[in-house]
């Protein structure tokens, strides 16, 4: 094809000019897809609500027993976390 380069460039080249075809060919296609394609106001496909947190009555290995001395340590920790 051009006397000047090896065949391994040739065909390098040749494979680039593909890649960059079917980039443009794909990102054509994606935005006449999002052209036509008007979701509702209504509709949001973002993430689900977080759900409700369980009580401890679901299930006993969801709860733990402090001690008196682990209450009291607890107590004194939430004591020093600033309200503002």
């Amino acid at each position: 094809m051009f006397p000047s380069i090896s065949l391994a460039q040739e065909i390098g080249l040749a494979f680039l000019l593909v890649a960059a075809l079917v980039w443009v060919v794909g990102l054509g296609h994606m935005l006449w897809d999002s052209r036509f394609h008007h979701p509702e106001p209504g509709a949001f496909e973002g993430l689900p609500v977080i759900p409700a947190q369980r009580t401890a009555a679901a299930h006993p290995m969801e709860s733990v027993e402090l001690t008196e001395a682990e209450q009291q340590a607890f107590a004194g920790l939430v004591r020093t976390i600033p309200l503002r």
